[in-house]
């Protein structure tokens, strides 16, 4: 009796410190699970917290007597400011700069392009069925949003499983495509919000367009400021003479703080700190100790590996949350038709641009080799790889659907509880079956003989982009020479060119070691 009493009074006087102390208990693990899973043909890290989530989600589910599953309430402001910053720099930190850019174009024609195609798909789909199955109410604002939350993907699972130095033209797509998509869904969630619902007409597809490449356009431009300015103070001050720990924090202060001015200026922090750690890895860690650099390769990635996991554990307690469950007035059989009705239209709308845009990189890519271009199993792949979606689906819904946390009516109850169905869904579902279908579609045997990329000759990188010691003549016919690299080349070309700038103006200043150093 006096150990009730005193967990009794413990609950009462400690009312936030217990559901956090036990979620972190959870959380650890979690952790231990996923470990101890980590070679298994079926288990990832996604959907270990997943399932232990809806495990922790009963337990308390019976504890409470149904009340309710929930140790914590979801906030997507604690979502966006706090959980997806360090995800999204670690990813832009530790990208493979070369392979990203080289298929820059192919990433952003996925990631961009795509997203618009599966959301116009998605928003028709959903206001044509959904009405079909007695689920009505929403309004033209909810259909838009509703195609921005589900183009959303999380390729988690399939990069867990991708070989990075087996197939890197595959890895890069993948990986490229799911950081800008989620960037691009929302900027487009954002740029949604701001249209007149009440006064749509052609020029409105105009406007979200627009606005979407104004937010595209000034977040980047502010991520490579952020990142730029870093890698100059770091480069000027040289904070490694006196502490290492200095210079560490400078880079995760300033990191954040490019993400949270992004926000405070209306503009995408997704992007802005995706492009502020690409360019910190690029300049900055060039310019702290050799201490540091493995320091902050093991910080970026801990801190986005725990929030990934944070997030997933949630969303599988959340899935349990019988107040929405019982806020909704559809039917059992009319839930699984909506349910069913996104994933089809999930599904559909992920096809209708991986086969057609994969055609056209590949028409594009005029000397591609055949490693280098975009095979039937590589588009499978990468058409797989979108199909699950994750912690920025949830964010967008609970920010269109809740307040705070909380739904208020059964129409933005039932929209929750089918994102969280559809995430919990694909991420399981489609998350077991990745391992087996890229283990069949790409043996290792198989991807052995890797064709790089084609290269431009070291003497031709040795040569400056213009010689004022040379004559008129002798400048244009270089010049004709590289527009004829550029035509042949086109991607190739302008990496090299990129270089070239890069180490005789842009590393003197920001710090790097040259791309070819002379002997």
């Amino acid at each position: 009796m006096g150990i009730a009493d005193f967990a009794i009074n413990i609950g009462e006087s400690h009312k936030q410190v217990v559901p956090i102390t036990i979620f972190v208990a959870v959380l650890c693990f979690c952790l231990v699970i996923g470990h101890l899973l980590g070679e298994s043909r079926w288990f990832n890290e996604s959907i270990t917290a997943l399932l232990i989530g809806c495990l922790t989600g009963t337990v308390i589910l019976l504890i409470s007597k149904w009340k309710s599953s929930q140790l914590l309430r979801f906030d997507e402001e604690l979502f966006f400011i706090y959980l997806l910053p360090p995800i999204i720099f670690n990813a832009g930190f530790q990208v493979k700069k070369k392979q990203f850019f080289h298929n820059f174009f192919t990433i952003m024609l996925f990631g961009v392009v795509g997203v618009f195609i599966s959301s116009s798909i998605i928003t028709a789909g959903s206001w044509l069925l959904f009405p079909k199955f007695g689920f009505t109410g929403l309004t033209a604002r909810d259909y838009l949003g509703i195609g921005t939350i589900f183009s959303s993907t999380d390729t988690v699972c399939t990069l867990q499983v991708l070989h990075q130095e087996e197939t890197p033209l595959l890895y890069s797509l993948v990986f490229g495509e799911g950081v800008v998509n989620d960037a691009t869904s929302v900027v487009l969630f954002n740029a949604i919000q701001k249209i007149d619902v009440n006064r749509i007409d052609g020029w409105t597809a105009v406007h979200i367009f627009v606005d979407f490449l104004y937010l595209f356009s000034t977040s980047t431009a502010l991520g490579v400021a952020a990142g730029l300015f870093t890698a100059y103070i770091l480069k000027g001050l040289y904070f490694g003479r006196h502490s290492t720990v200095r210079e560490i924090a400078l880079t995760v202060l300033m990191a954040y703080l490019s993400y949270m001015l992004a926000e405070l200026l209306g503009l995408s922090g997704i992007l802005t700190v995706f492009f502020s750690g690409i360019f910190m890895s690029h300049y900055a860690w060039h310019n702290v100790t050799e201490s540091s650099r493995i320091t902050t390769r093991h910080v970026f990635a801990t801190m986005s590996f725990i929030a990934e996991t944070f997030i997933f554990l949630y969303v599988g307690m959340d899935a349990l949350d019988i107040e929405k469950w019982k806020m909704s007035k559809l039917s059992v059989g009319n839930s699984i038709g909506v349910y069913g009705s996104v994933v089809l239209l999930v599904m559909l709308g992920r096809a209708a641009f991986v086969f057609p845009l994969s055609v056209l990189s590949n028409c594009m890519s005029r000397n591609a080799t055949r490693s280098s271009s975009i095979t039937f199993k590589h588009q499978i792949i990468i058409w797989w790889a979108g199909l699950m979606r994750g912690a920025v689906s949830i964010a967008l819904a609970f920010k269109q659907f809740t307040h705070y946390g909380v739904s208020l009516d059964p129409v933005n109850a039932t929209m929750v509880t089918t994102t969280i169905i559809v995430v919990l869904f694909s991420t399981i579902v489609f998350g077991f079956l990745t391992k087996p279908l890229v283990n069949y579609l790409l043996p290792h045997s198989d991807t052995s003989n890797i064709d790089r990329e084609p290269s431009i000759s070291k003497e031709d990188m040795k040569l400056p982009l213009l010689s004022f010691e040379e004559s008129a003549e002798t400048n244009l016919l270089r010049a004709k020479d590289g527009l004829s690299m550029l035509i042949d080349r086109p991607v190739c070309t302008i990496h090299s060119f990129w270089r070239r700038f890069d180490d005789a103006h842009m590393r003197p200043i920001f710090g790097g070691p040259l791309s070819n150093p002379s002997p």
